[in-house]
């Protein structure tokens, strides 16, 4: 992969196997293979380009075409059946909004916790934590647990802690059409 690529994808497929009934997969294991009880589903199917560093890409299609499965694969939170994803630098996949928080720990704990996670060392923790609860804006609550908090404090914590981060590459999805809409009055 060339330095002057962001990334790279290369005959990238991810086929599932659908079944009518739930035991129909007990049934296949049993037969070891000599009967399929599946009908094949190809959600993506030999998909290739490559995104040079600096480059803008969006991904457009009617519901089912495989955008979330696509950015999946990217992100690495699905394997490819076939082909390949190379990536040069790092990568944030805001598909699940607050996926690592826990409810009972307090916001100042989850942005800790996540910070770390997504590879922020102490050091660098102590040098935007204010800037992540500032971007946030939750006041007082940020020493409450997160499950008492409003959907839009949840959703505005996540965001905080994912931007902070500094990724190279984001990777969102529809879900986040409506973050935006609570972060317009601070943008």
């Amino acid at each position: 992969m060339s330095s002057e690529l962001a990334i790279e994808v290369q005959h990238l497929s991810k086929h599932y196997a659908l079944y009518d009934r739930p035991h129909h997969r007990l049934l296949e294991l049993l037969w070891g293979g000599r009967r399929n009880f599946h009908r094949p589903f190809r959600a993506l199917d030999d998909v290739s380009f490559s995104l040079p560093r600096g480059e803008t890409l969006g991904i457009i299609g009617r519901n089912g075409a495989g955008k979330s499965t696509l950015l999946q694969l990217i992100c690495g939170v699905l394997t490819p059946t076939l082909g390949s994803v190379r990536i040069q630098g790092r990568i944030a996949a805001l598909l699940e909004l607050g996926a690592g928080f826990n409810p009972e720990f307090t916001g100042r704990e989850n942005v800790i916790i996540n910070s770390a996670i997504l590879g922020l060392s102490p050091d660098q923790l102590a040098y935007r934590l204010d800037d992540m609860l500032a971007f946030a804006d939750i006041g007082e609550f940020i020493d409450q647990p997160v499950k008492t908090y409003s959907s839009g404090m949840y959703v505005r914590l996540a965001f905080a802690v994912a931007i902070h981060v500094y990724q190279t590459f984001w990777s969102l999805t529809r879900r986040w059409q409506l973050v935006m809409h609570f972060f317009k009055p601070n943008a």
